[in-house]
């Protein structure tokens, strides 16, 4: 079969099925692996699930995939160098985890700045196609291709015990990841780094007396309300942006025609599955949540827009000041950028919160 006619016929899919009749691929020509961190329910997963799904249904078995999860074949933290020195053709990154490799994606890294993650995800994608230093640091320090970005929708502050303000935070130890520790501090709680697969024991030994920076929909899969039924919502906007990519010298390589479908699929992602996939995974959690014993709880909009006010323009300005000098960059023309985007896209958002779905709202 011919390439072009392979092309035309899978940009004809509708959903990812081929058309009756449509010519077929007889054996897979492109093996690829996917390795992740986490495992395959946590939050980002199910969006990287259907993608990997789509890749292999619309091009009707020419691409496979092999899929590591749970860190089945690199270890947390090692994922980057992985995809970097093609170990694994394709990969999540959270880039929380690589601070230090990745100074100017940690630019894209804030709270209180927005309302809705599905469009963080496509100011993501405005800020790599507008700073050529970002697609730089992944394209040639990283030899990597971001494929789309995607983020952990949103994270809620989950505690062992209740509380009646933000003032209840004073000396709890609480779980941070990434810039999720400038907010625990600036709230007044003690940051406590931690990787994702030791909170539950942390917690349940009494080390934590907390969690922040743990999605809603992977917190509810590790049963972490089990010892921590207490959530939060702060009003701190989406949470944890993160990037799948590809080797770049192995996405190169892919035949035209494959990367065109590719690059469809993910053009849908941002165009409205990330948020049709979320929302429903979200309902089906916030059920199970409930059935379960969370308590969904918020702060009044005085504490979020006192929390707002505690976290930034501080936040952002310490990116500008401290890091992006020492990675070359030029931090405020980053984040005008990144203002210009969020004013785009924010109001266009649709992905709920998970204490608007629980409450209707």
């Amino acid at each position: 079969m011919q390439r072009r006619e392979f092309l035309k016929n899978s940009a004809a899919v509708a959903g990812g099925a081929f058309t009756l009749g449509a010519p077929s691929i007889v054996s897979a020509a492109t093996s690829l692996k996917f390795d992740s961190y986490v495992s395959d329910s946590a939050g980002p997963s199910w969006t990287d699930r259907w993608y990997l799904d789509e890749l292999e249904k619309r091009t009707n078995g020419e691409v496979e995939v092999r899929r590591y999860w749970s860190g089945s074949l690199n270890k947390v933290g090692e994922h980057l160098a992985a995809a970097r020195d093609g170990t694994s053709e394709m990969t999540l990154i959270a880039p929380g985890y690589y601070q230090a490799e990745l100074p100017v994606t940690r630019g894209l890294d804030w709270y209180f700045r927005m309302n809705r993650a599905d469009a963080l995800q496509r100011v993501c994608r405005e800020t790599y196609e507008k700073f050529d230093p970002l697609r730089a640091e992944w394209e040639e320090r990283h030899r990597s291709k971001v494929l789309y970005w995607t983020t952990w929708n949103y994270a809620p502050l989950i505690l062992r015990e209740p509380i009646d303000s933000l003032e209840g935070l004073k000396g709890k130890r609480i779980r941070g990841y990434g810039v999720a520790t400038d907010v625990i501090e600036a709230l007044g709680g003690t940051a406590i780094p931690m990787a994702a697969p030791e909170v539950y024991p942390a917690l349940e030994r009494g080390i934590l007396d907390g969690v922040y920076g743990f999605d809603f929909v992977t917190a509810v899969a590790y049963k972490l309300h089990e010892i921590a039924p207490n959530f939060y919502d702060i009003g701190d906007g989406p949470h944890g942006t993160s990037a799948v990519i590809m080797n770049k010298a192995v996405y190169d390589g892919l035949p035209d025609d494959i990367r065109q479908v590719s690059d469809q699929i993910v053009d849908e992602i941002y165009d409205h599955k990330f948020a049709e996939i979320y929302g429903e995974v979200l309902e089906r959690y916030v059920d199970t949540a409930k059935a379960e014993g969370v308590q969904m709880n918020t702060i009044s909009d005085a504490e979020k827009e006192r929390a707002r006010g505690l976290v930034q323009p501080a936040q952002v300005n310490k990116w500008i000041e401290t890091v992006a000098p020492k990675a070359g960059v030029d931090g405020e023309e980053m984040q005008s950028i990144i203002s210009d985007a969020i004013a785009k896209y924010d109001p266009e958002g649709v992905l709920r919160r998970p204490y608007e779905i629980a409450t209707g709202s």
